[in-house]
């Protein structure tokens, strides 16, 4: 009988995971978030709270008296054998007294939040206005750059912004009926863009997430999740699967 483990992460090249932010992308935009200033100089922002339901999940708050963005949100347990439902939190908008935040458009989906925050000049003898960033974010994972050789690196980075644990894009539990359950996430991976294949006995994810909005590009992700006592191969439809919120999680069977 071939039993599934978990596997540990491992990084893709001498230098390191592709992106420390996600141990199975492989390519497009790194880090948790992604900060650009539009032509018309609206800030467009997208951040990465996989397991968010695309609705009821979020809550948007402007605080007017400071033109700053507050955001909470959910990501609930879908799985009786998820550790806990994850909650994020964080703030983001603009640094200056000279302008006013005049209209927030946001849009959740697959597990990724993006915003477009529009500003109003209000006295125009000050100087421009700069970008708060997101509060939550080190300086070196906000994002601004998505190409940021520092978000290559040999040493995955948990989701600042998540709370409690587990707050790693991968998480597994070996079951006592001989089951190995698990999660991982790839935010912006729509449910039917995830295939699960077992070849050599190695349990394999990958996903596709489509460019959305003004995000630089796509994202891929690919890796092994779990692997088989034997090398075997197995039909993929022997393993029950879960994708939804730009997560999938995988409940493996002894073969």
């Amino acid at each position: 009988m071939a039993m599934a483990v978990p596997v540990s992460a491992r990084p893709q090249s001498p230098e390191g995971f592709y992106a420390i932010n996600n141990q199975f992308q492989t390519n497009g935009p790194k880090g948790f978030s992604e900060i650009k200033i539009l032509a018309n100089e609206d800030m467009f922002l997208r951040m990465d709270l996989p397991g968010v339901p695309d609705e009821g999940g979020l809550s948007v708050y402007h605080n007017r008296s400071q033109e700053t963005v507050v955001v909470f949100a959910k990501a609930p347990k879908v799985h009786t054998h998820d550790s806990t439902e994850r909650r994020y939190q964080t703030m983001t908008g603009i640094g200056c007294s000279c302008c006013a935040i005049s209209s927030i458009t946001t849009h959740m989906s697959d597990g990724v939040f993006r915003v477009i925050l529009s500003k109003t000049r209000i006295d125009p003898h000050r100087s421009p206005c700069t970008v708060l960033g997101c509060s939550g974010f080190r300086e070196d994972l906000r994002g601004t750059d998505p190409n940021d050789p520092a978000l290559t690196g040999p040493v995955l980075q948990p989701h600042p912004l998540a709370f409690p644990q587990p707050t790693m894009a991968y998480e597994s539990k070996q079951l006592p009926n001989g089951k190995l359950f698990v999660r991982a996430d790839m935010p912006g991976v729509p449910k039917e863009n995830f295939t699960v294949s077992v070849t050599n006995g190695r349990v394999k994810v990958t996903g596709q997430a489509p460019a959305v909005s003004h995000d630089s590009s796509g994202r891929f992700y690919s890796g092994d999740v779990a692997m088989l006592s034997t090398p075997v191969d197995i039909p993929s439809r022997r393993i029950k699967t879960i994708a939804k919120n730009g997560v999938i999680r995988l409940l493996i069977p002894p073969f």
